[in-house]
């Protein structure tokens, strides 16, 4: 009998536990993410606190006062080591072209979706938060992304977990143009991307914000180059948003790797800028889209 007994708490404890963490979780209280948010770099995959980051700019700013910060031409770090020799291959011949003075397509100027993290690299975002969807509005070519929460169909799927967001994204379509970053980096299909939306107090954000701005250029004023998206509001001292991400592809990386992307409240309502009305990326080069020969009237 007392074996019995045991085995039947055992049973139990087994098949109560889970139950018991999704109720714990569950009492954990949800944040408020919604409204729009303003971060002051393009491409800026933040440079995590320890382990390995994204690839980063070889490139640095000989003056200003931002000397010493990765700028001007798009030569990504090829040596990083979380990258696999191909991939490597693809960001050196990127920034070879860069180099020389020329570009090279990417989602953003050829007008094609851009993929997570890429998209991240936008100057803001607007969030709509739902009880059981979350959509992330985004300036640029009228990008926006639905995730449900507590489900398992999709290609994201959102859960609240802690007080943070976290969206979990397989199946991300290989195209002609898909890179996680403005350097050319690669992905394959086995692409596995969670993100971690997490509010911060201002304090923390700032501090967040100061340390990236050692290894990105940062677009401070309202009228100096925010072309795609709201700036930040100088005047807003309340919460941050941060957004955590991790990456893992077995088929370019070498290991797992990480980065953050940091935004404030944003001064205005995002942006909208479409990329198929100036198809022109770079001189004498025009945008991937299709076009017609004729009016259609």
């Amino acid at each position: 009998m007392t074996r019995l007994r045991n085995l039947l708490l055992l049973v139990i404890s087994a098949v109560a536990a889970p139950h018991l963490g999704q109720a714990a979780a569950s009492t954990a209280p949800i944040p408020d993410l919604s409204g729009s948010w303003s971060h002051a770099c393009l491409n800026c995959l933040e440079l995590p606190l320890a382990g390995p980051g994204p690839v980063t700019n070889s490139v640095r700013l000989t003056r200003g006062p931002q000397a010493g910060v990765g700028g001007g031409p798009l030569v990504g770090d090829y040596i990083n080591p979380i990258l696999q020799p191909w991939a490597a291959e693809v960001v050196k011949r990127s920034g070879e072209i860069s180099l020389a003075g020329d570009g090279y397509p990417t989602p953003r100027n050829q007008c094609w979706p851009e993929q997570v993290p890429f998209v991240l690299g936008n100057r803001g975002m607007k969030i709509l938060q739902q009880t059981d969807q979350i959509t992330i509005v985004y300036p640029f070519d009228h990008q926006f992304r639905q995730v449900r929460l507590t489900s398992w169909y999709g290609d994201s799927v959102g859960h609240f977990e802690s007080g943070e967001l976290v969206i979990d994204t397989v199946g991300i379509k290989v195209g002609r143009f898909s890179m996680i970053d403005w350097f050319g980096t690669p992905f394959t299909g086995a692409l596995h991307v969670v993100e971690r939306y997490r509010l911060l107090d201002y304090p923390a954000t700032m501090e967040a914000i100061a340390r990236d701005a050692k290894e990105h250029f940062q677009y401070n004023g309202i009228t100096d180059g925010f072309d795609n998206g709201s700036p930040p509001d100088p005047n807003y001292h309340g919460t941050g948003l941060q957004i955590e991400v991790k990456i893992e592809d077995t088929g370019a990386f070498t290991m797992p790797w990480s980065a953050t992307v940091t935004h404030r409240r944003a001064l205005d309502e995002p942006w909208e800028n479409v990329c198929s009305e100036s198809v022109g990326w770079y001189p004498g080069k025009t945008s991937s889209v299709p076009a017609a020969n004729s009016p259609d009237f």
